[in-house]
């Protein structure tokens, strides 16, 4: 089983159950999620292995608003750009 934590930086920190959070992330306030986690990804699985811990940012980016919206650089849409590629 894991711990998994989030600090109000939209941080994920994951460890193996009950393990200590590591010092390098010390400095942070995390907060323990209530909910117990059996499984996560192969990815985690191997780093907490590997590192005893995995830490991802969970902070929206202009990139990844920009994969789920269908927005690209400069606020134009898929569509918009393609419409103009069309017209040249």
């Amino acid at each position: 089983m894991f711990d998994v934590y989030r600090n109000d930086k939209r941080d994920l920190l994951v460890l193996n159950t009950g393990s200590g959070v590591p010092v390098l992330y010390s400095a942070h306030k995390w907060r323990k999620s209530r909910k117990r986690v059996l499984k996560v990804s192969d990815e985690i699985k191997s780093a907490v292995q590997a590192q005893g811990y995995y830490v991802r940012s969970l902070r929206v980016t202009k990139e990844r608003m920009a994969r789920y919206t269908g927005a690209v650089k400069d606020g134009q849409t898929t569509e918009s750009m393609c419409s103009t590629a069309m017209a040249v």
